[in-house]
């Protein structure tokens, strides 16, 4: 028990340092992208090429951790991510602000991989949603003091924040190398494929996952969509610089950290079934996104509470519930193909996003409520059509599926 508890301290330590750097850029890169002379579509562009070599490499990651374990690629996605932000934090040149995140985005397995080792050390399925929910909880905390040191490191330069990033992701894969246990024992002996797009075939024709990962794209386009520019949302609409923006992402952390730190285990999987989260927070999320079209502070509060309740919850639940069906020999493939869907959503969201939000600011936010609607009514049908099919079950039946 003194060996989980030191290897979830240890892990959680790994990520924790993670997302400070992420919790740093956020805020300041779209106006340092600017700086460059960058449009919006070309800073959602840099979001979509960081996504597209995550999508290529992370099936791959997650393959290579089911046969190697989980210990040595996290330290080379790492590795990766620190040298990515140094390129990224010296470029003289749009070029080379390119390169950086494609650097970084070649080994983007820290998130699941983290995820997978986590499930590694799991006694039960309530021990693993846990588990999954303290990751979210230290990207609250992440968010508490990201963007804070964020503004206070781009008042010195604007390169400042990146370079802060990249020393602190070499000292976290310094951190992992001499400290991080492996934690995956039983390896996979399946062969490696080396096709980016086999994690997409794999999800279309897994029939027990395949509505699950339609609904993964779906959430995650939309929330990539609104992420890639809100920043620039939050400085067209209200005049928000990036002190400003910095301390929205602070209140956001707040308010993540709590939700899944705190509310998660003690409200949420307590009071409701994750079946039911499954359904209606996506009908929150979607209703939080229409209250940024008002475009005033009171509607903006109100959605930034909604918005991180029902996303929070989301992505832990939606995640706890695809690693649930998978056997142990095969979660980190199974996290894999979910990464790279996630990714592929991180490729079109902003795309899509950086189009449309030249065009007119509010048909981001309709784009991404249409999505959310349709995942909503998708596993509202899904949800009453397992319990139509638990409710034919016979008695014989029950006790057939228990005995399994």
């Amino acid at each position: 028990m003194k060996n989980l508890r030191k290897e979830k301290l240890l892990i959680i330590a790994t990520v924790f340092i993670d997302v400070i750097g992420i919790g740093v850029v956020i805020p300041v890169m779209p106006f340092y992208a600017q700086s460059f002379g960058m449009s919006p579509f070309l800073i959602t562009l840099m979001f979509s090429v960081f996504s597209l070599f995550a999508f290529l490499s992370a099936p791959l990651l997650g393959s290579f951790s089911d046969r190697i374990g989980r210990r040595p690629i996290l330290i080379i996605s790492l590795l990766s991510t620190a040298i990515g932000w140094f390129v990224f934090a010296s470029a003289k040149s749009i070029t080379f602000l390119f390169l950086g995140r494609i650097i970084d985005g070649l080994a983007a397995g820290n998130y699941p991989i983290a995820q997978g080792y986590l499930t590694d050390i799991s006694r039960d399925d309530k021990e693993r949603t846990a588990n999954m929910g303290l990751i979210g909880a230290i990207f609250g905390i992440g968010f508490i003091f990201g963007p804070m040191i964020g503004g206070l490191l781009a008042n010195i330069s604007t390169a400042a924040p990146f370079f802060f990033v990249g020393i602190i992701s070499a000292i976290n894969t310094i951190a992992a190398f001499f400290f991080l246990p492996e934690s995956h024992h039983q390896r996979t002996l399946q062969p490696l494929s080396f096709n980016p797009i086999r994690p997409l075939k794999t999800a279309l024709i897994d029939k027990s996952l395949r509505l699950r990962y339609l609904i993964v794209f779906l959430f995650n386009t939309a929330i990539a969509m609104q992420q890639a520019i809100f920043a620039l949302y939050l400085y067209d609409i209200f005049g928000f610089k990036t002190a400003m923006v910095g301390y929205v992402m602070t209140a956001t952390g707040v308010m993540m950290a709590v939700n899944q730190g705190v509310l998660l285990k003690r409200f949420w999987l307590n009071k409701f079934s994750e079946a039911k989260l499954e359904v209606w927070m996506f009908l929150v999320l979607a209703i939080s996104h229409a209250l940024l079209l008002f475009g005033n502070i009171p509607t903006l509060i109100i959605s930034m509470f909604l918005m991180v309740a029902s996303q929070s919850v989301l992505h832990v639940v939606i995640a706890s519930r695809i690693v649930g069906l998978a056997s142990q020999e095969k979660r980190g493939e199974i996290l894999g193909v979910t990464s790279s869907i996630q990714s592929a959503a991180a490729i079109v969201g902003p795309l899509f996003s950086g189009i449309i939000y030249n065009s007119h600011r509010s048909l981001t936010f309709i784009a991404s409520i249409s999505l959310l609607l349709v995942a909503f009514f998708i596993m509202k049908k899904f949800a009453s059509k397992n319990r139509q099919s638990e409710k034919n079950l016979t008695a014989d039946d029950l006790v057939s599926v228990e005995t399994i």
